[in-house]
């Protein structure tokens, strides 16, 4: 199992945060759009434990893949967990912790993933895989400063 961990500050209130990052529908406006993100069911404004969202995405130059996410665990407005239920990994466990600090809010993520395709995923992680997700969080951070004035 590998982990990614990201940080980035916002200049927000704590509950601003969780306004936007709590509502699954702001998911695609911090996604990078070359993976062509779009959910394919019906969200509501505001996630809960249970809640089941598909979607497809395209995480790489070749074809879509339909990913399936269950919010497991919610504490607002500190954090919420999402795992995969279907999709690309074998395993993908996303902790979004909010912390408010001096003049806004931290936000940290810990994702804990094992690759796809067994050994063959095992090789492609450390020059495909992980290059991609940093990729991908490198954007979201960059969109978040973007979307909070940072």
């Amino acid at each position: 199992m590998k982990q990614l961990k990201t940080e980035v500050f916002i200049p927000a209130s704590l509950e601003e945060c969780w306004k936007f990052f709590s509502n699954p529908a702001n998911l695609s406006r911090i996604t990078p759009k070359s993976m062509d993100f779009q959910i394919q069911t019906e969200v509501p404004k505001e996630m809960y434990p249970g809640l089941i969202i598909g979607y497809t995405v395209k995480p790489f130059r070749f074809g879509k893949v339909s990913w399936v996410t269950e919010i497991t665990q919610v504490n607002e407005p500190h954090y919420f967990i999402d795992e995969q239920r279907v999709g690309p990994y074998r395993l993908w466990h996303h902790e979004h912790f909010l912390e408010e600090v001096e003049n806004g809010v931290m936000m940290r993520d810990i994702v804990s993933y094992v690759a796809p395709f067994g050994i063959l995923g095992k090789i492609m992680e450390p020059w495909m895989i992980r290059p991609k997700l940093n990729q991908i969080f490198k954007y979201r951070e960059q969109q978040i400063k973007e979307i909070f004035g940072n």
